[in-house]
């Protein structure tokens, strides 16, 4: 039975999680809450300068002005988006990619820190305003997961002074966790979308997941959507409380005008035009992913190795690019176009009235005369959730020749943009362009073909959805996003449709967005399955048979050359196994199959010790000298009959006193060489070193109980920066002490036979989320290890090729 102390305990840890849990979800809502402000402000007072100015140099003849005045605008605040992320160069882009290699199991330096997330909001706050195109929604993503590393931690490197006794979540799962939460909550919060968060955070992030987390990853998403709706109505209506914004980009209420009865949102016809929307949006998407890789390829060789300030040039030279484009073909390309009269006239409810002026309140009558307006530069001259209501909800017409143009445009920009050194989204710009292609679709629809049924509205989204689909390929987390985005139901369908069929067609032909980056940066992402094929290799042909290990007792001597030489997260804690070695040479099958994996680790043992050897140069000479001088010769205790009583001897030492100064030297013999090693258990790099920190080791003299033991709480105070093995001062270290290492092991940890299938490998690593995966055989001997670096489709593909070599 559990005793009420530790029943009490588990019911504290979980109640502070929920707390956690909701105190994200309302912090991510704020984050949302200060930039959707900011762009706000910043857009209305850029376009508000700049359209009084174009009014009044249409009639006096000096637009150049008006041009430059948006220059000034644009350069300026892009500028200062590029600065921030040359404070952080991990705030550039839109940290989706980031996000889901952090939740893949791979750390990215300085993906989830507090300066990261000032970075990020700041710049992409500028980087909207600055007329780019690109979109907060994925910034926004990456600001929730930053927020769900660093809250439950109390504790930031930026801000070392503040510094709370918070003794819970110690631990990389439990960040990780939070962290799912938080990117969730960052997509609730973008899109007013709790479900799709959720789903998104399933499908796109975390490798392992559970019942619990799900729940709790819901709850987090509710409280940012909620707290963001609450500030914006209150601010934006100065109704308080009413709950009429969801997110931060809303779709509107999608409904056919009363007067026109044929009207239909959509028909089982149209899911015809759907599916080849789809197709094309695949297309469209595969297009967009290849130019957008050779561009990021172009970067990384030319762009990034030159000095910092080529970045804030690029940066530069993009936004001088977009806002030249925008403005000449605002004033050159437009047509006017008659304004419609019926304006969703008869809608009471405040938000839809809201919603319908809105969208004519955002009309533009650049050059036109009364009663018409500029249709391009109602698309252009508009911050891109507007131009998207207006694709969406404007009952008056835009040309299809317009429509292709401001598509083409939009396409090319976008894909330029995406990659620059400033915080920037993809998800905006991706349903615009979809949008407009959407839209002229059914514009073509209606005046070439007569279907008087099509609502266009339907067709935007339909286009956005399958181009947004071929560009990033999610299903079912975009699929909910959509929906909730739309609150029509109905829509579930061929929004459904449409983007599996985007996924399969672009699929077919690159990977998505997210996953190129992530692939050009060399991150070493486990997908969710291995392939068929990889199931003719086994874990001896995958795992690393040159072994870096630790004996149960060791010299701090030795463990500071091991640390010092390597750069292994974990090592086995190992014993050479006496009793085989008679056994061994008489051909045991079990154990002479060993010799297989043991002769390219047996010949770098003693290269290794020397290397170990050599890096103990750094100690204070005359500990060096003693050192060197001794040595210790160790004698086999003679074979005792009486087993019995070699058991009560062993009782108080489980694991025999093996130094590592008995390592193979070349003078060893065959049967020395192949001294089997048995498996105890792994310990980490982090436990060695907080270990050598706080001096935890006992004298010759001594028996290992007189070793000073450490709470876990002791040993996981440093996380999640444990002290560097290169920082540690060696004068205060006898290198003669020895460590005793077996309390702080894990003496059972995840293993495999030399002979599980590959799939059965990939899939333990990737559910329990392991980061080592020892491979021991039928007499419990090590004989590698597997890291995830060693089930990377690459790695695995060449292991195949090499495999089908020797058949």
């Amino acid at each position: 039975l559990l005793n009420p102390l530790s029943k009490q305990k588990a019911q504290r840890y979980e109640a502070v999680k929920w707390v956690m849990v909701f105190a994200i979800g309302v912090c991510t809502g704020l984050v949302g809450l200060f930039v959707d402000f900011f762009v706000r402000l910043f857009t209305q007072l850029k376009f508000r300068v700049v359209q009084s100015s174009v009014e009044e140099c249409t009639e006096k003849g000096c637009l150049a002005l008006s041009l430059l005045e948006l220059l000034g605008f644009n350069l300026t605040f892009v500028f200062l988006a590029s600065l921030l992320v040359l404070i952080q160069p991990v705030a550039a882009g839109s940290g989706i990619p980031e996000i889901k290699c952090y939740l893949n199991g791979v750390k990215v330096p300085g993906v989830v820190r507090l300066r990261t997330v000032v970075c990020k909001a700041m710049g992409v706050l500028f980087s909207v305003a600055g007329g780019l195109f690109v979109g907060k929604e994925g910034p926004m993503i990456h600001s929730g997961a930053v927020v769900g590393a660093g809250l439950p931690q109390f504790q930031s490197i930026s801000l070392r002074k503040i510094q709370f006794n918070f003794p819970y979540f110690r631990s990389d799962r439990d960040k990780r966790d939070f962290v799912s939460a938080g990117a969730a909550a960052g997509v609730a919060a973008a899109f007013g979308a709790p479900i799709g968060g959720t789903l998104f955070s399933l499908e796109e992030g975390s490798s392992f997941w559970n019942q619990g987390l799900t729940w709790k990853v819901l709850f987090c998403s509710m409280a940012a959507t909620f707290t963001l709706n609450f500030f914006r109505s209150g601010i934006q209506f100065g109704s308080w409380g009413s709950f009429q914004l969801p997110g931060l980009l809303n779709f509107g209420e999608f409904k056919c005008s009363e007067s026109d009865k044929k009207c239909h949102l959509w028909t089982a016809v149209d899911l015809g035009f759907f599916i080849l929307m789809g197709i094309v949006g695949g297309l469209l998407g595969a297009t967009f992913n290849c130019l957008n890789k050779r561009l990021a390829k172009y970067r990384m060789r030319n762009v990034h190795p030159k000095p910092k300030l080529v970045r804030v040039l690029e940066s530069l030279l993009v936004s001088l690019t977009t806002t030249v484009v925008v403005f000449v073909a605002s004033m050159v390309l437009g047509e006017c176009r008659q304004m419609s009269s019926t304006s969703h006239s008869g809608n009471d409810t405040l938000s839809l009235q809201g919603m319908s002026e809105d969208v004519n309140s955002s009309i533009k009558t650049f050059f036109c005369p009364n009663e018409t307006y500029n249709d391009m530069a109602t698309l252009f001259f508009n911050p891109q959730e507007s131009a998207i209501l207006q694709l969406f909800h404007q009952d008056g017409t835009f040309s299809p020749v317009t429509l292709s143009l401001f598509f083409l445009l939009y396409f090319l920009l976008s894909c330029w943009t995406y990659g620059i050194s400033v915080p920037s989204g993809l998800f905006v710009p991706s349903l615009l362009c979809g949008a407009a292609f959407g839209r002229l679709v059914a514009n073509l629809l209606k005046s070439y073909i007569g279907l008087d049924h099509i609502y266009s509205g339907t067709f935007a989204l339909i286009g956005a959805a399958a181009f947004l689909g071929g560009v990033v390929r999610m299903t079912i987390s975009l699929t909910v996003i959509l929906i909730e985005s739309t609150n029509e139901i109905t829509y579930g369908l061929p929004i459904m449709i449409t983007l599996m069929v985007a996924k399969w067609t672009g699929d077919f032909f690159n990977k998505g967005i997210y996953d190129i980056h992530v692939n050009l940066r060399g991150v070493p992402l486990l997908e969710w399955e291995t392939e068929v094929e990889m199931d003719k290799l086994r874990a001896s042909d995958i795992m690393e048979p040159n072994l870096t290990y630790v004996y149960p007792h060791t010299r701090i001597q030795s463990l500071v050359s091991i640390l010092r030489t390597t750069v292994h997260h974990a090592f086995p804690v190992v014993t050479e196994n006496r009793g085989n070695e008679r056994e061994f040479m008489k051909g045991n099958q079990l154990i002479s199959n060993n010799i297989k994996f043991k002769k390219s680790s047996i010949l770098t043992r003693a290269g290794e010790q020397r290397k170990r050897s050599q890096s103990m140069k750094s100690y204070p000479s005359s500990e060096l000298r003693n050192m060197c001088d001794e040595h210790i010769a160790t004698e086999e205790p003679p074979e005792k009959e009486d087993l019995l009583q070699q058991m009560l001897e062993r009782r108080y030492t489980p694991y025999p006193n093996l130094y590592p100064d008995q390592s193979p030297s070349e003078e060893w013999t065959m049967e020395e060489r192949f001294r089997p090693l048995t498996f105890h258990g792994l310990i980490l790099r982090s436990q060695l070193v907080t270990l050598l920190v706080r001096g935890v080791c006992y004298s010759e003299s001594q028996s290992s109980a007189s070793q000073p033991r450490l709470s876990h709480a002791e040993m996981s105070e440093d996380y999640p920066r444990y002290p560097d093995i290169h920082d540690l001062d060696l004068t205060l270290l006898n290198p003669r002490m020895i460590v005793d290492v077996t309390p702080y092991m894990n003496p059972s940890p995840f293993a495999v036979s030399p002979n599980t299938h590959v799939s059965q490998v990939f899939n333990l690593f990737r559910t329990m989320g392991l980061r080592h995966l020892p491979v021991v055989n039928a007499v419990g001997e090590i004989v590698g290890i597997i890291t995830r670096h060693n089930l990377t489709h690459e790695f695995l593909q060449a292991r195949l090729r090499q495999h089908y070599q020797t058949i």
